[in-house]
């Protein structure tokens, strides 16, 4: 990863690496009311972990008396602020949300959280997505990546090393050994979050080597004054975009079923690769244990020397906050202590970091303190990636709230040949014309 990606390679590296060697102490116990202060939190994180999420809540619950951590389950059709507003018009907000592009949007309502002990045992580095005009308005969950999963088994059987895909024509002749030994090479989900946030991405984050050449990609965006369809870098990601169509071994499925499908096709060897990220690790584990399934980048070129054909996309997926308008202090302080608990007691990192078959999250810690690291073959390939600095920058974490919900719509459409490739850009450049400029810190 470069310097100047947002989140920093070597602030990745520190968080994991000191985290080996300090132990920070688990947090002490409160003082209690006789009555338990009932925190409410909306969603489980992710629905990929929600039963060990929620097996994390009931073992915080059973170790101390002062606080009742409930989850209220959110509407998964919804977007986070089309959840959490009316639950706000209602006053009855939730003590701790979950989110990343919404946080512009919440740091209003929401906690300064920079003097906290567990916002001190991260990086400013991985703090600053969520840090809005000086105030540390949430704190991180976890490292994550994306990129082509692959089910090793499967590529071992066709004779593909990954390690060797450095160019678009090299993953198409990957494709096709797959494709010879029997299974289908691909599975491209038409999920709509994927596509929006995801795949999309793909193109931000290469359009510039630098982050400020990045971030001028989003100006030029909002100015309406971005040619897509003139890009070479864009043409480039269309042209990965159309190849992954032309070998996805299912037909495109925007239901609800798709993602636990490709689960099943990954898992069971009926796919090769899976365009999707390291958070649906613990879901093909818990479907084929003895599996090793790897990561790899998505080249978009045929220069194996150009930037990003050996990157994989890593950051922070999304950050708690705690809400200060209508909680009340004994509940705000059930919400940090919770989080507390969740990072630094040695039964909670066990649930953070823990392999999915001891029900663990199998997250990469990014706070100081940890004693558990994540073991399985995927989590070490990422760890790789990272120390060696082939990192790309998550360009969607700058995305306007509800930005990722069109541009998942024109990649649906893109993927069932609804539009073309000219029509998608088009959609694209109308989607993003006149936002707020809120990576360049422009209040909405």
């Amino acid at each position: 990863m470069k310097k100047t990606l947002k989140f920093g390679a070597l602030a990745l590296v520190s968080a994991v690496s000191v985290s080996l060697m300090v132990a920070a102490p688990a947090p002490a116990a409160p003082s209690c009311a006789s009555t338990k202060a009932t925190v409410t939190m909306l969603g489980t994180i992710k629905p990929e972990i929600q039963d060990q999420f929620l097996a994390a809540v009931a073992d915080y619950n059973k170790s101390q008396k002062c606080y009742v951590v409930k989850s209220i389950p959110g509407d998964r059709k919804l977007t986070f602020l089309q959840n959490v507003t009316p639950l706000y018009a209602a006053k009855n907000a939730p003590t701790i949300m979950y989110t990343l592009q919404e946080i512009p949007d919440m740091a209003d309502k929401v906690m300064d959280l920079k003097t906290t002990k567990i916002a001190r045992l991260v990086s400013k580095d991985l703090l600053a997505a969520a840090n809005i005009g000086g105030r540390q308005v949430g704190i991180p969950s976890t490292a994550e990546a994306f990129g082509l999963l692959y089910n090793k088994k499967v590529l071992d059987k066709a004779g593909v090393d990954p390690k060797k895909i450095t160019t678009r024509d090299e993953l198409e002749a990957a494709f096709k050994k797959v494709e010879a030994s029997g299974t289908g090479a691909v599975r491209f989900s038409s999920i709509w979050w994927s596509l929006g946030a995801h795949v999309s991405n793909i193109y931000f984050t290469n359009s510039a080597k630098t982050k400020e050449g990045r971030l001028a990609t989003l100006d030029a965006m909002a100015d309406g004054k971005k040619d897509l369809a003139g890009d070479p870098v864009f043409q480039n990601y269309l042209a990965t975009f159309e190849l992954m169509k032309k070998y996805n071994q299912a037909k495109p499925n925007t239901t609800d079923t798709e993602y636990d499908l490709a689960v099943k096709d990954l898992a069971t060897g009926k796919a090769g690769f899976w365009f999707m990220g390291n958070w649906a690790e613990p879901n093909l584990l818990t479907a084929s244990p003895t599996t090793d399934f790897g990561i790899m980048p998505l080249p978009i070129s045929n220069d194996a020397k150009a930037y990003g054909n050996t990157s994989i996309s890593v950051g922070i997926p999304g950050y708690f906050m705690i809400d200060k308008e209508q909680s009340t202090s004994w509940e705000q302080k059930g919400a940090i202590d919770f989080l507390t608990w969740l990072y630094t007691s040695p039964q909670g990192q066990k649930r953070v970091a823990g392999p999915v078959e001891d029900g663990g999250m199998n997250f990469i810690p990014v706070y100081k303190g940890f004693t558990i690291q994540p073991k399985t073959f995927m989590a070490k390939e990422i760890s790789s990636y990272v120390t060696s600095g082939k990192t790309l920058d998550w360009i969607n974490t700058y995305y306007p709230a509800g930005g990722q919900d069109l541009y998942g719509a024109s990649g649906q459409k893109l993927m069932a040949n609804v539009i073309n490739g000219t029509q998608y850009a088009a959609e694209l450049e109308k989607a993003w014309k006149g936002v707020v400029k809120t990576w360049r810190g422009v209040a909405k």
